[in-house]
């Protein structure tokens, strides 16, 4: 892995790979550590934006159940019962057609493997301090998040290692990641960042 001094941007021989004349990039990261901040800069140059979140927030619907944290996490994991580890990705590919798309909440490593398999996906990882993400927490004050910092920890660590396919395992998924972004700065040394692995993407996508 090479590391881009002065960056906080870990490379993995992504100049090596293919001209690709489409883009899928999907994003892995910790709770609250800014993946929905990149998921809007990448909207922001035309990417549509989409979530392995999102097939779970469909069926709880349908099911009638509260969407929150709690129930999204337990969500995927019935669904991943059902399907296997890569479901939710695979609904999502079959969503998307082949569009470029950035993907935002990726968690398993199965999800990974399917995205992959249409050829031109990156994934990037979101890195941030626990004190940076538990301030950032608590300013957004979304529903469902932990109210004080011991079921932060708590929650993270039923994320971040599962003992099945069907659990999330964020540490094993972040291993996988081409790209390794640290948001523990400012927006505009964040938009820094991104706008060299954007340059970077379009030269390898062939844009």
């Amino acid at each position: 892995m090479q590391a881009l001094e002065g960056t906080g941007l870990n490379e993995i021989n992504i100049s090596l790979a293919p001209v690709r004349d489409n883009m899928l990039i999907g994003l892995t990261g910790r709770n609250a550590s800014g993946k929905s901040t990149l998921v809007k800069w990448f909207a922001n140059k035309g990417m549509k934006s989409v979530s392995c979140s999102d097939s779970i927030r469909a069926w709880l619907r349908e099911q009638e159940k509260e969407i929150n944290r709690d129930s999204l996490i337990e969500g995927g994991r019935d669904l991943r019962r059902e399907g296997g580890g890569g479901i939710l990705a695979e609904m999502l590919l079959d969503i998307l057609d082949g569009e470029n798309a950035v993907v935002d909440s990726i968690r398993t490593t199965m999800e990974v493997e399917k995205l992959r398999s249409r050829g031109d996906f990156v994934l990037l990882e979101v890195k941030a301090s626990e004190d940076k993400r538990w301030e950032r927490l608590q300013s957004r004050a979304r529903p469902g998040d932990p109210l004080n910092r011991e079921l932060f920890k708590k929650q993270e660590n039923k994320e971040i290692n599962s003992k099945d396919e069907a659990g999330q395992a964020l540490d094993a998924t972040a291993l996988l990641a081409d790209m390794q972004i640290i948001n523990d700065g400012s927006i505009q040394q964040l938009n820094e960042k991104l706008d060299q692995i954007w340059e970077k993407l379009l030269k390898i996508n062939n844009f």
